[in-house]
């Protein structure tokens, strides 16, 4: 790598010199030698400048031939750069420029471009793939009409997929067959997609509201058709609702997805032709959790609605990434609330995004929404921009309205449709529907960091007058040490002692408000004063977490009654949460001051009532029985003590499983599964629920142990067995061996299931844990170019055991180093989305800093570093 790669910057767009209004593709297809012939028509883009070239993107191209406008194009006129890329010097206004050069997809292990993954090909074109196939101004604000043909082996490759509708197919001699796909609809080179192999599909339709017949296809590796069935389901389901919520309906003859093992991602959304990783595709009782289940169904929603949300309308450049996918989470995120429980639903969007973005906030990768430069664009598809990203969305809904949000979202698409635009365009479309001025909400998209709200009151007797005075602040972040106050919408309610609702008239209403009502806090400090209050009430803040933001400053005693009195269940929710981890912060200092932790006990009284409730939403129950985690805790901390929270922890889960055993137990063999497995919201919870008790009693000791191991022998499903077998990796038990080596020689062939194996061994807090993980990592099924293995082992260990990851002699941190410096030059994607736990240095104690800083340094140091590693490295450690 250069010392200084090119930074590209928001502040420097400028609109591309040529447009291309029709693509012409034609694929002859070989592993070694696909030649990829083009057919451009451009022309001039008025907008831009008059004296441009015609540049085009090209990456690890052969060139072929060039001919422009039907004539030979002499090397005089057309330049390779040192990039890759293709440069036509004098050309016309508008013409015809054909290309035709060779690639090799068996080579591809970056899986960007096109490639080959168990004999079949494959294509991942977001962010910058398309340049890997043929030349092209390959950036988003450049849209066109596509029209592939395909020819292949007929026998080796007998599907074949692209984008858009099925326009012909036949013959062509030699054992080879050919395949024509016409995109009726301009989209970006990101969006196109080649899929083509011996698959076999799994069939359904879609009659659309105005009775068109959509033909449904899953595409998948023969043997699998019997897995999915649920992605079918969310399929349809997914359609339906966004024609009853959003009014969008599909707009080609068929949707196709192909699902395939080896992919960087979790899906892309490529237009008519959806390619996912198999994760996101394939399930069954006897292979996938509960988790994965929910998680299907998600991306397939999400992957589905981009079709409107970043197909149809598509953001004109990368820093608008979040445009298309912080507005398609939260639209995934509505639909998946309406499928079952709305609160818990909000509860696990939460915990993840405080899992993930909150600390990437916190760090030097710290970014905002809509970054302002990057040298790897890859390097943003990021908690920040798809879980931020869609907070931020949330905001605008919950400001205006779900009326006027829906009349935005309306007017969002039918001005833009067919066009590439920017976030002031859905901002300026929702600002326009509600009459409301939203252009303060532009800073959520541009500041970064995570605002720290601080909370007081005061209650006036005589007057009857409560005054709520609001403060926000937001923490320097890299680039970024002046922050302005953010318009934060804090939804909230007054509760008297007994927990019933009080009114809420703020001064100067005439009537007072019933429920929950929303406060804007626009400035830093803010007073909100509510007349005719009969007594001091306790304030109920942040209702449905209406807004990303740290709540601080909220008595123990308060978060005690409102975990057992609130009427919003995420307050009850988080409530509960926060007072166990200031009680539990509180005794990693004591720990750290070489005393022995306590233990409250108000904990278990929450695991009893809560037990006591459970029949009524066990979803629910399973969350609120569930302790703050161990990086949750961590970013509570100026410097965190990963061993002192894991021995807290650890004592808290084994305090709690001895003091309510018996209750435990009894609502563990209550929640029994006598019937078929069944993935409604009441069954996923109830099992929930059940392994949760499990994991107390497991912790409390021997008699929890052996339960666990009796579960794992009698269950019927991956959810309880998967369950179990994570118990028993992290004890001293004979059943732990005998348990992962039965699971390996069952399950060795399935390679999603294999990566649960290589995770829940990877995550055990056993002593020893690292010489385990290398171990696996020379496992003869562990493979390094597969990105789904090296995220089960290498990002489950790094990411997922603190305690182990940050011992204190540094092996977690070069294990870690050793892993991406291996893996950069075979997939440098991946290779950089795993260097971020070095980059939270700051955070450690001073010896632990160091020993991260020269792990990074070691990872900068290697020769020829791929320019996403390059630039996750050396942002950390500034």
């Amino acid at each position: 790598m250069p010392d200084s790669p090119k930074t590209i910057r928001r502040g420097d767009y400028a609109p591309p010199a040529f447009l291309i209004d029709t693509v012409d593709l034609d694929f002859a297809l070989d592993p070694m030698a696909t030649i990829v012939r083009s057919r451009l028509a451009f022309r001039r883009n008025p907008a831009a400048a008059a004296d441009a070239p015609l540049r085009l993107d090209g990456e690890g191209l052969t060139l072929l031939e060039a001919r422009l406008d039907g004539e030979a194009l002499p090397e005089s006129r057309r330049q390779l750069g040192a990039d890759g890329s293709l440069t036509i010097t004098d050309a016309p206004d508008a013409g015809i420029l054909e290309t035709s050069v060779r690639i090799a997809p068996e080579r591809n292990t970056a899986l960007s471009g096109l490639y080959t993954s168990g004999g079949n090909f494959y294509t991942q074109c977001e962010a910058e793939g398309f340049r890997r196939i043929t030349f092209f101004p390959d950036r988003p604000d450049v849209m066109s009409r596509y029209s592939v043909t395909i020819t292949a082996d007929r026998a080796r490759v007998p599907v074949l997929l692209s984008n858009g509708n099925p326009d012909g197919s036949g013959d062509a001699g030699e054992g080879r067959h050919w395949a024509r796909w016409v995109d009726p609809h301009p989209k970006p080179s990101y969006l196109f997609a080649l899929v083509a192999g011996d698959l076999v599909n799994v069939p359904d339709s879609f009659t659309t509201r105005s009775g068109r017949k959509v033909a449904l296809n899953i595409w998948v590796r023969r043997g699998d058709e019997t897995r999915c069935g649920h992605a079918m389901d969310s399929l349809i389901r997914s359609m339906k609702w966004d024609e009853e919520v959003f009014g969008l309906e599909y707009d080609l003859d068929v949707f196709n997805i192909a699902a395939v093992s080896d992919f960087n991602m979790g899906a892309m959304e490529n237009k008519g032709l959806n390619v996912f990783n198999t994760k996101y595709v394939l399930a069954s009782p006897e292979t996938a959790t509960d988790g994965d289940w929910q998680g299907i169904e998600t991306v397939i929603a999400h992957e589905y609605f981009h079709n409107w949300t970043g197909n149809r309308v598509t953001c004109r450049d990368w820093f608008q990434l979040s445009l298309k996918e912080g507005l398609t989470v939260f639209r995934d995120q509505e639909f998946t609330a309406d499928q079952g429980s709305r609160a818990v639903k909000r509860i696990r969007d939460v915990r993840g995004l405080r899992a993930a973005q909150f600390p990437e906030d916190a760090g030097p990768m710290a970014h905002p929404v809509r970054p302002d430069s990057y040298i790897e664009i890859d390097n943003f598809y990021t908690p920040t921009v798809y879980q931020k990203g869609a907070e931020v969305v949330r905001l605008l809904h919950t400001r205006i309205g779900p009326v006027a949000f829906r009349r935005g979202m309306d007017l969002y698409i039918s001005r833009n449709d067919n066009q590439a635009v920017t976030i002031e365009d859905f901002v300026g479309a929702m600002q326009d529907a509600s009459g409301t001025d939203l252009t303060p909400f532009m800073r959520w998209y541009d500041q970064a960091g995570t605002p720290e709200l601080t909370v007081e009151d005061s209650y006036d007797p005589a007057t009857r007058r409560y005054t709520l005075t609001l403060r926000q602040r937001t923490p320097p972040t890299p680039g970024q040490v002046e922050k302005q106050p953010l318009p934060i919408p804090v939804a909230m309610g007054l509760l008297d002692d007994t927990g019933a609702a009080l009114p809420t008239r703020l001064a100067g209403e005439n009537a007072a408000q019933p429920g929950t009502r929303v406060l804007l806090l626009d400035g830093a400090v803010q007073d909100f004063v509510f007349e005719d209050v009969p007594a001091p009430p306790v304030p109920s803040l942040l209702r449905g977490f209406s807004a990303p933001v740290r709540l601080k400053g909220v008595p123990q005693e308060r978060l005690r009654f409102l975990a057992v009195h609130d009427s919003d269940p995420f307050v009850r929710w988080d409530s509960g949460q926060q007072y166990a981890a200031a009680f539990m912060l509180e005794q990693v200092a004591r720990v750290q001051r070489g005393e022995a932790p306590g233990f409250a006990p108000a904990l278990a009284d929450a695991v009893a009532n809560t037990l006591a409730s459970a029949d009524a939403d066990p979803a629910f129950a399973a969350e609120a029985l569930v302790l703050p985690g161990e990086g949750f805790l961590a970013d509570q901390m100026e410097v965190a003590d990963p061993e002192a929270i894991h021995q807290v922890r650890r004592h808290l889960r084994r305090q709690i499983g001895t003091h309510c055993g018996a209750a435990l137990l009894a609502t563990y063999q209550a929640l029994t599964e006598t019937g078929p497995y069944r993935i409604d919201g009441r069954s996923i919870g109830r099992r929930s629920l059940r392994n949760a008790c499990l994991a107390y009693l497991a912790a409390a000791g021997e008699d929890g142990v052996a339960l666990a191991a009796a579960q794992y022998r009698a269950a019927t499903n991956m959810t309880d067995q998967l369950a179990a077998l994570a118990l028993l990796a992290d004890a001293e038990t004979p059943a732990r061996e005998a348990g992962l080596a039965e699971f390996h020689a069952k399950w060795r062939g399935d390679d999603l299931v294999l990566d649960k194996w290589f995770s829940i061994q990877a995550m055990s807090s056993r002593p020893g844990t690292i010489a385990a993980v290398r171990a696996l990592y020379a496992h003869p099924d562990f493979d390094l170019k597969n990105p789904n293995r090296a995220r089960a082992l290498i990002g489950a260990f790094a990411s997922g055991n603190p305690l182990h990851f940050h011992d204190s002699s540094g092996e977690g941190y070069r294990f870690l180093a050793d892993a991406v410096i291996a893996l950069d030059p075979i997939n440098g994607q991946t290779a950089a989305r795993l260097i971020g736990p070095l980059g939270l240095w700051r955070r450690q104690w001073v010896e632990r800093g160091a020993l991260m800083r020269r792990e990074l340094q070691r990872v900068l140091d290697t020769p020829n570093l791929s320019k996403g590693s390059f630039e996750k490295a050396s942002k950390a450690l500034q």
